[in-house]
């Protein structure tokens, strides 16, 4: 990637990021609006909520472990390494929000008005706000897993990502619509997916993260064989 493509990447980035914020207070209000009083009890919410959970690491694994059985039993070596790819960006990027999140100490939007919104820092006022889940906004941990996911598969085949980009869009729109997430917490989370899934696929692509998965597998297994061998019966 060119130096002017990575500027005019990163100066998008910026005005993205920047005008997601301008949009928090006005998304929120309109969300709430719309919705009214009982949204809780009804079927929108139900389904939005369903899909929070089943965007989620864990089920998003499990259907790719899946899919990675599938693309192994056709002899689809360029799928199961797409797929692979997939799962270590989908991984990586939300350890990265997860762990960002927790310092950040922002407000949930469905936390106002009983708590005000901004961002507070790991501390505030004497009291420890890392792991607090209303201060635990910025950014999101489920739309950066379900974008990571979906990046690598739109940069190997963008006619199936397309079609994976809309469901990690819809775990996107599913935070938002919880009051879980702002826009801007969702922004943040999409540019940070794209770039790990960037940098994933190209270490798979040049073999450079089999081979390390390959090492580290290997001396497991030895360390593993030498301790059976020096145990005594």
């Amino acid at each position: 990637m060119g130096r002017s493509l990575t500027l005019s990447l990163a100066i998008v980035c910026g005005l993205a990021i920047w005008g997601a914020f301008r949009l928090d207070a006005p998304v929120r209000a309109a969300v709430v609006a719309s919705q009214g009083k009982d949204w809780r009890k009804s079927a929108d919410c139900r389904f939005q909520s369903s899909v929070r959970r089943y965007g989620d690491w864990p089920p998003l694994m499990g259907a790719c472990l899946a899919a990675l059985l599938v693309a192994r039993s056709l002899n689809s070596r360029r799928w199961v390494r797409v797929i692979a790819a997939a799962m270590v960006a989908s991984t990586l990027a939300g350890i990265a929000a997860n762990a960002v999140r927790l310092t950040t100490g922002r407000t949930r939007p469905k936390e106002s008005p009983c708590i005000e919104q901004g961002f507070y820092g790991p501390w505030h006022d004497g009291k420890l706000l890392v792991g607090q889940p209303a201060y635990n906004s910025f950014p999101s941990g489920h739309t950066a897993t379900a974008f990571g996911l979906a990046a690598v598969i739109f940069y190997a085949c963008p006619a199936a990502g397309v079609f994976a980009l809309a469901g990690a869009g819809l775990v996107a729109w599913s935070s938002i619509a919880m009051g879980a997430h702002h826009p801007s917490d969702i922004t943040v989370s999409v540019i940070l997916a794209f770039v790990v899934a960037w940098f994933v696929r190209r270490g798979f692509s040049a073999g450079e993260i089999p081979a390390v998965a390959g090492r580290i597998f290997r001396a497991g297994r030895q360390r593993w064989l030498a301790c059976r061998r020096d145990r005594p019966d």
